[in-house]
């Protein structure tokens, strides 16, 4: 990593898509969002004069300059006690999974892997969403195999042909696609919804 500038210790990550602590920053709808309040990612540019205390950045990023707790000879270390399976937020319930990869794959595959995600979610973004898709689009990039995301996407486009649906008529294309994921999704044992917190 390098710092944000010669006279701040701040660091700034290679790969901001993957938070430290192995978030699918990529892949969240705060990332995909146009107005102030954008998440640049994980230790990205101006992300911390935004971001509130992170124990994994203080340590992972600022402590030991490295892009992810998969690369600490100490991982999984106590702050991943308890796992992630039962957090709300969209991309948390990969962050374990993603830094095994990591770990097993090396950084530069996940990232390229993450990247192709990343790219499927822009086409949902900018093809298929009506306004209120974003949180079920970013659920079924980070969760679902990717086959399997451009599988749906590709139905969905042609079905949106087959029955002359204009690239405005927004609204239907967005059900369109959303029945082909929430379809996947069930046949995988995928949740593409948000859990509530206790």
């Amino acid at each position: 990593m390098t710092p944000l500038s010669s006279d701040s210790e701040l660091p700034v990550k290679r790969y901001p898509t993957l938070g430290c602590c192995g978030l699918d920053c990529g892949l969240c709808p705060r990332y995909h969002t146009v107005s102030s309040s954008r998440c640049p990612g994980c230790c990205g540019p101006g992300f911390f004069n935004k971001r509130s205390s992170c124990p994994f950045i203080t340590c992972c990023a600022e402590k030991k300059r490295l892009e992810t707790c998969a690369q600490c000879d100490e991982f999984p270390c106590s702050r991943f006690k308890g796992g992630d399976r039962s957090d709300s937020f969209v991309t948390k319930q990969r962050s374990l999974p993603n830094l095994n990869m990591v770990k097993e794959g090396g950084l530069e595959q996940f990232i390229k892997q993450q990247r192709q995600r990343i790219k499927l979610l822009e086409v949902m973004l900018k093809e298929f969403n009506e306004g209120r898709s974003k949180n079920l689009y970013c659920l079924a990039a980070a969760l679902l195999p990717i086959a399997d995301i451009e599988v749906s996407l590709t139905k969905a486009e042609q079905e949106a042909q087959d029955n002359s649906i204009k690239p405005e008529n927004i609204k239907t294309r967005a059900n369109i696609l959303r029945r082909f994921l929430n379809s996947t999704a069930n046949e995988r044992g995928v949740e593409l919804k948000l859990r509530k917190r206790n």
